[in-house]
């Protein structure tokens, strides 16, 4: 295969135009799969913390608790420094939810990031 003196050099002007615009499509993907991950953890997290809160022998103290260190295991304690909790009614029954806000940074280096709650919520056990 000859190659004409002309187009020398274009593979690699082809390749950086393919890039231009192929790298900021993955690291785009990246960042929302980041995003969904985070977010996913952190609802598990605060259900998981609202179903321990709830039960006969536990308080809300310590549905926060649980859900720090649920997320602290999963993914970063950095990420559970907002958690709060309220007793209120959830369906008619006496419940406790707990809520989660988090920001989740770009490609989580830091920079402009995502913010976003979740909360989790469970009916209390009455005592027998």
């Amino acid at each position: 295969m000859t190659v004409r003196r002309g187009q020398r050099g274009s593979a690699v002007v082809d390749f950086v135009l393919v890039v231009v615009v192929l790298a900021p499509l993955v690291v785009g993907l990246l960042q929302v799969a980041l995003v969904l991950h985070v977010r996913a953890t952190l609802a598990a997290a605060a259900s998981e913390g609202a179903r321990y809160a709830a039960t006969a022998d536990r308080g809300p103290a310590e549905g926060v608790a649980r859900t720090r260190s649920q997320i602290d295991a999963a993914i970063a304690g950095r990420f559970a420094q907002q958690v709060r909790v309220e007793q209120t009614a959830v369906d008619g029954l006496p419940g406790v939810v707990i809520t989660v806000t988090a920001e989740v940074p770009a490609l989580g280096l830091g920079g402009p990031g995502v913010r976003f709650s979740v909360s989790g919520r469970a009916v209390e056990e009455a005592p027998s």
